[in-house]
């Protein structure tokens, strides 16, 4: 078996808010590895990643640091690096979807409009994450990604931004400050912006 830490960590972001992401490359099932701690797969599943050029499997290749090997090889580095990604289009187009859905949530005044807002941020982040490695060559999949892509990131306050981030934190973690009804009025009164922003990417694409 191999572990890996990649994400925050591995970036050097690490802040009060960041979890360790933590990897775990299997032959078959193994019960000591809780999935609530550990991302887990099998070898057959990450060498599919890689020949798909799948985002995950560059941001394994670019980001993450072996923690243990069983046989004293860095199993993630004697890949090299993944195929060219070719999917962007359609990974953008349905996080583009998942966005659309949060916000139509939202604006029919929602009773969860933490977990719709922390949708919006996943489907932001991954967007864009997408977006940069298919159409920019770029590797970007820190939380920010959406405000790290030159002339073609998000513009929204960093209030919105902020807001939005925290609705993940909440819903995924379950701690942190809850969001008051003039954040979340604020986000709304942005949300269009967002979804100019991923219709003008989309028709680039």
């Amino acid at each position: 078996m191999h572990i890996y830490a990649f994400g925050s960590v591995c970036r050097g972001e690490v802040d009060c808010s960041s979890d360790i992401d933590v990897l775990a490359l299997v032959e078959r099932f193994e019960s000591q590895f809780d999935p609530s701690i550990y991302s887990i797969y099998s070898y057959a599943r990450i060498e599919e990643l890689w020949g798909e050029g799948n985002p995950f499997a560059w941001h394994l290749a670019k980001e993450s640091r072996l923690l243990f090997s069983s046989d004293g090889r860095d199993y993630i580095r004697g890949l090299g690096n993944p195929e060219k990604y070719q999917n962007a289009k359609d990974d953008c187009k349905k996080f583009y979807i998942l966005f659309a859905d949060a916000k139509c949530a939202l604006q029919s005044k929602t009773a969860s409009p933490v977990f719709e807002m922390s949708t919006v941020f996943l489907a932001i982040r991954n967007f864009a994450s997408c977006y940069a490695l298919g159409c920019l060559n770029m590797f970007e999949f820190s939380r920010s990604s959406a405000k790290r892509l030159g002339d073609k990131s998000l513009i929204v306050s960093d209030e919105a931004f902020a807001t939005l981030e925290r609705a993940r934190i909440l819903s995924t973690r379950g701690h942190g400050e809850m969001l008051c009804e003039c954040s979340i009025s604020q986000v709304l009164g942005e949300i269009q912006a967002i979804d100019n922003w991923m219709h003008l990417l989309l028709k680039e694409i």
